[in-house]
């Protein structure tokens, strides 16, 4: 679920304080909040056919799962293309590289809208997923060079605050506007969001240059860093065992029969993942690594619990409570160690992670998908409890660089 000039603002000490910027601990929210919605467009995008599946299939008469590889081909759009991209981009500067991210989400939600089979959609869908790898991986880099070093972490939670705004709001809205005006206006509705965070960035957000050449670390010396590989090895893992529930949570919440609502599950859901990004802003800086595992182990139990008692509405609804408070943070609480772990070269670190986000994604969608064929949809909680306890124990291990213990320096 996650990522100025990355280098400028790692390679000076902590104490130092940029010109050009307070040098108080008040946030330049307008700037940062920009970057949120573009990381909630690129969200928006990515998880707006989870509460339109059953429409999609019907409109284009493919199955259900057919209908959720379009997460699938988004996520791998944006896994093989940010690496080039953000190599090809990183010494260019921000503020108009983030409005062609912007411009290529009004074109490809527009595209989708209007697409008149699966096949062309799919093709809009890989194309929206390479916007997103241009926008994830300078989002951390643009975020964390707009404030003193001291407040990075506040500043990448705030700019990682469109990711549960995407799924609080942003998804359940999305489903709600798909049922009264069909599938094709909710895409289209993201297009009119693009142009607005355009207007936004080239009104309110500063320009930040692009790394000097210098200072660009090829991507095997960035993964040779130590700390690096576990953080990606964690990601991978609990970002897949989450995607596997939420890309099918639709079929899911009709196995349960309970009478819940898709869209009322996605809203409980992403409400608590609010809450839990709110923790982790305030956490972050001094309990990162209790942060991340903390939410792993409640994770895990989450599994555990809807596979021995989802069918109970008690248990269920606690479920998603508590699936969303540590969901909600993992992006910052990742993206932070690994940005920590990767130094100056924090654009590249970033890129990576993007990579294995986006193979999580991917493989929700693939492995959601052949358990929804063959299992059914009672194998997904068994699926997260697994990978989540895998998870753990890999973050658990990496405690002297990538997940380390006490206060961020």
């Amino acid at each position: 679920m996650h990522q100025p000039c990355a280098a400028t603002s790692d390679t000076l000490p902590s104490t130092t304080v940029r010109a050009g910027r307070p040098s108080s601990d008040a946030l330049p929210w307008s700037p940062l909040l920009a970057l949120a919605l573009a990381g909630f467009i690129c969200i928006m995008t990515e998880t707006l056919p989870v509460g339109l599946l059953p429409q999609i299939a019907d409109d284009l008469d493919v199955s259900r799962a057919a209908a959720g590889q379009w997460v699938s081909v988004y996520a791998a759009g944006t896994a093989i293309a940010v690496l080039p991209v953000i190599a090809l981009t990183r010494g260019l500067r921000r503020k108009p590289l983030l409005c062609v991210g912007a411009a290529g989400f009004l074109v490809a939600n527009a595209f989708t809208a209007a697409a008149p089979t699966y096949e062309l959609a799919l093709v809009a869908r890989a194309t929206a997923g390479a916007f997103s790898g241009l926008v994830w991986g300078m989002l951390a880099g643009y975020a964390r060079g707009l404030v003193p070093s001291h407040l990075s972490g506040r500043a990448l939670a705030v700019a990682l605050l469109g990711t549960p705004l995407a799924l609080s709001l942003g998804t359940p809205l999305g489903t709600l506007l798909g049922g009264l005006a069909g599938w094709r206006w909710a895409f289209a509705a993201m297009s009119v969001v693009a142009i607005g965070l355009i207007v936004w960035t080239v009104l309110g957000v500063p320009d930040r240059p692009g790394q000097g050449r210098a200072d660009r670390m090829p991507v095997w010396r960035v993964m040779a860093l130590p700390g690096v590989v576990p953080v990606l090895l964690t990601t991978l893992a609990w970002l897949l065992a989450h995607n596997i529930l939420y890309t099918y949570v639709a079929p899911y919440v009709s196995w349960v029969d309970i009478g819940a609502r898709v869209d009322v599950a996605l809203l409980v859901f992403g409400v608590s993942a609010l809450v839990g990004i709110w923790f982790t802003g305030r956490l972050i800086d001094h309990a990162l690594r209790r942060l991340v595992l903390g939410s792993l182990l409640a994770f895990a139990a989450t599994g555990l619990a809807l596979a021995l008692g989802g069918h109970a509405p008690a248990i269920f609804w606690s479920a998603v409570v508590v699936w969303g408070l540590t969901f909600g943070g993992a992006a910052t609480q990742l993206t932070t160690a690994a940005a920590d772990a990767a130094g100056t070269a924090v654009d590249i670190a970033q890129a990576l992670m993007v990579v294995a986000f986006n193979v999580a994604i991917f493989g929700g969608g693939v492995v959601g998908g052949l358990l929804l064929d063959t299992e059914g949809p009672g194998s997904f909680p068994w699926a997260v409890g697994i990978l989540s306890i895998a998870s753990l124990i890999v973050a658990s291990l990496a405690r002297r660089h990538s997940f380390i213990p006490g206060r961020r320096s």
